[in-house]
C-alpha cells in the first residue's frame, strides 16, 4: 500500500515535470542569444572597419562575444594608426585560435592579473624570452622534443 502511494507520487511529479517541459520547450528552442545577434551587414562602416578581421566568423559568434567586441570597437576610432594596426593584428591572431587555445589564453591572462604589480614586468620578460627561444628553435628546425635528447 505504501509503495502504491510512493509510485503515484513519483508518477505525479514526472507528469508535472513533463508538462512543464512541454510548456517551456518553445521558449527554450527560441534562444534569445541567436535572436539578439547582430548580423555583419547591420554593423556600421566604422564597426566593420574595426572588426574586419572577424568578418567571416562574425555571424557565428555568440551575442555576448559580439557585445564585447562592439564595445571594444567604439574606442577604435580614437586609436593612432599604429594602435589600429596592432589591434587588427591581435584580433586576427585571436580569430584563428581554437576554442581550447582561447580558453588557455584567458586562463593565462587571469593568472597574470594575480601576479603582484611589482613582479609583472619580470614575468613579461620571462615570457618574451621563452617566445624568442621558441621562435629561434622553430627557425633552426630543431624540434622542441629534441632539446633534452642531446
Amino acid at each position: 500500500m505504501n509503495l502504491d502511494r510512493i509510485f503515484a507520487k513519483i508518477t505525479s511529479v514526472r507528469m508535472r515535470s513533463f508538462l512543464i517541459g512541454l510548456f517551456l520547450l518553445p521558449f527554450l528552442t527560441c534562444s534569445p542569444v541567436s535572436a539578439a545577434q547582430e548580423p555583419w551587414r547591420s554593423l556600421s562602416p566604422k564597426q566593420q572597419e574595426a572588426l574586419a578581421p572577424l568578418a567571416q566568423q562574425w555571424d557565428s559568434l555568440s551575442e555576448a562575444q559580439q557585445h564585447r567586441l562592439l564595445k571594444t570597437a567604439k574606442r577604435y576610432s580614437n586609436l593612432s594608426h599604429e594602435q589600429k594596426r596592432r589591434f587588427h593584428e591581435r584580433l586576427t591572431v585571436w580569430s584563428k585560435l581554437t576554442p581550447e587555445q582561447r580558453e588557455a589564453a584567458r586562463e593565462k591572462y587571469q593568472a597574470f592579473k594575480k601576479v603582484p604589480a611589482e613582479k609583472r614586468e619580470q614575468v613579461k620578460q620571462m615570457v618574451k624570452q621563452e617566445q624568442e627561444r621558441k621562435a629561434q628553435q622553430a627557425a633552426s628546425g630543431v624540434p622542441e622534443t629534441a632539446k633534452g635528447e642531446k
